[in-house]
């Protein structure tokens, strides 16, 4: 039997989402079979597509038009100009989206992206973002955002806050949990039996014996030992200005960095058109493309739907990776 297709939400419909996930059925057709989960009326004017009562049907149609689960919408999709009347939906998608890969009828989920300001001033969203709410509609698991292309896996340990607090929220227990939830990833979704996880120190060149910052000598060194009793492939904390280059990064398979920019920078310099972003520890498979709605060329034509192709392309390997 043929694995069960990528369940692609609409995201924000006045974003570039609609366009995107037309141009990558184009590009993917029958070779990568996805469901593509909005209302059709806010697709490019033109689009071949054929409405679908089940993913399953996307086997059969995708070489022929693009398949489409219908999600009705109160109003129709201005590009560049967001309506809050359609935020209510665009989370309905998502816990749509969710229901189906959870019931199995999708092998995993690729969500398109979300304007979060949107949602909240629409539908009083309560959550940062779309990990967040994954989690949520998982159960309140435990999550880790992972940003991934050919050439490089990150993790960020602490996500969306401010510098000033990355030095509090960046805990023992915090390191811990993520480098058990990236291992676990890289095993179960990436099948790699042991893989190599480098860790950056908080600090410039990793705190130099403590003479640029506490954090590394205080509690780092002493938590990724014992990590490595456990069992865990461990380097570090390394100085995350000598992590990234090319031979460097052949030395592990993902590295988890003490914040946002220490992660996003390197691999957004790496393949900005082409990174993907991974959330690890749902009980299913979660891809993004690494990009906003960029509400600023919406309906231009000119948006790369290479980030979405990718995510789309590692859902489908993690997919079918987990069976």
């Amino acid at each position: 039997m043929p694995q069960a297709p990528v369940i692609l939400t609409c995201g924000e419909p006045s974003g570039i989402g609609p366009e995107i996930a037309v141009k990558a059925w184009e590009a993917l057709g029958a070779r990568l079979p996805f469901a593509w989960l909005g209302d059709p009326a806010h697709l490019p004017r033109g689009t071949k597509i054929r409405e679908i009562g089940t993913p399953a049907e996307a086997i059969t149609h995708a070489g022929t038009a693009m398949p489409v689960l219908v999600h009705d919408f109160p109003k129709a999709a201005i590009p560049g100009t967001p309506d809050l009347d359609n935020a209510r939906s665009v989370i309905d998608v998502i816990a749509r989206g969710v229901d189906l890969v959870m019931r199995g009828e999708g092998s995993a989920l690729c969500t398109a992206p979300i304007n979060k300001k949107v949602l909240k001033d629409g539908a009083n969203f309560a959550f940062p973002g779309h990990t967040e709410y994954l989690a949520h509609l998982a159960g309140g698991c435990k999550v880790a955002m992972m940003l991934a292309c050919h050439e490089l896996r990150v993790v960020p340990a602490t996500i969306h806050i401010a510098l000033a607090d990355v030095p509090t929220a960046f805990t023992p227990e915090v390191l811990r949990q993520v480098v058990r939830i990236t291992h676990e990833g890289l095993t179960r979704d990436f099948g790699l039996e042991n893989p190599q996880i480098a860790i950056a120190g908080l600090n410039p060149h990793a705190g130099e014996g403590g003479a640029m910052g506490r954090e590394e000598q205080d509690w780092m060194i002493r938590e990724i030992a014992g990590l490595k009793a456990e069992g865990y492939a461990l380097t570090g904390p390394l100085p995350a200005d000598t992590m990234f280059h090319k031979a460097a990064r052949s030395q592990y398979d993902a590295a988890i960095c003490a914040y946002h920019d220490q992660a996003l920078i390197p691999i957004k310099t790496l393949a900005f058109d082409a990174g993907v972003n991974v959330t690890l520890g749902l009980p299913f498979v979660r891809t993004s493309p690494d990009h906003g709605t960029a509400f600023n060329i919406a309906g231009t034509g000119e948006a790369s739907p290479a980030s979405l192709i990718a995510a789309l392309e590692m859902a489908d390997t993690m997919g079918r990776a987990r069976g």
